[in-house]
């Protein structure tokens, strides 16, 4: 796909070309752009809804205001209510609380997924009475 093309179809989709996307060389847009219509404005396998919820989880976590801003709002109008985007910056949070933690701690991996597996297999033990 050419430069030209790319626009093209960005201008198609938006309305016009957004001064951001201009200000990204070419061969960027070139290559950005159809991961962009695919991933964040097309169908992909995962949900629209709850796709713009994970990027506005990852948003909050760079604390990026342009993508938080265009995530929260595109995730509202795929139907996400205040308060699942609310329990968003929980989950945001939560991962990079105990991510920095761990970090911190220097944590051994092998204890860490060994740990992890022994968690695992004690909540499904307890669904599964949970269940019958």
């Amino acid at each position: 796909m050419s430069y030209e093309s790319s626009a093209k179809d960005v201008q198609d989709t938006f309305g016009f070309v957004p001064g951001f996307m201009k200000g990204v060389p070419q061969d960027v847009l070139v290559q950005m752009w159809p991961l962009m219509k695919k991933y964040i404005l097309g169908q992909s396998v995962i949900p629209p809804k709850y796709r713009e919820m994970i990027s506005l989880a990852a948003a909050a976590t760079m604390k990026c205001p342009y993508c938080e801003m265009f995530h929260r709002e595109v995730a509202k109008m795929y139907g996400a209510t205040e308060e699942e985007l609310a329990e968003v910056g929980i989950l945001a949070g939560q991962t990079a609380f105990w991510s920095a933690s761990l970090h911190t701690q220097h944590y051994d991996m092998t204890t860490f997924l060994k740990e992890f597996q022994s968690i695992g297999e004690h909540m499904a033990k307890k669904q599964q009475a949970a269940t019958h």
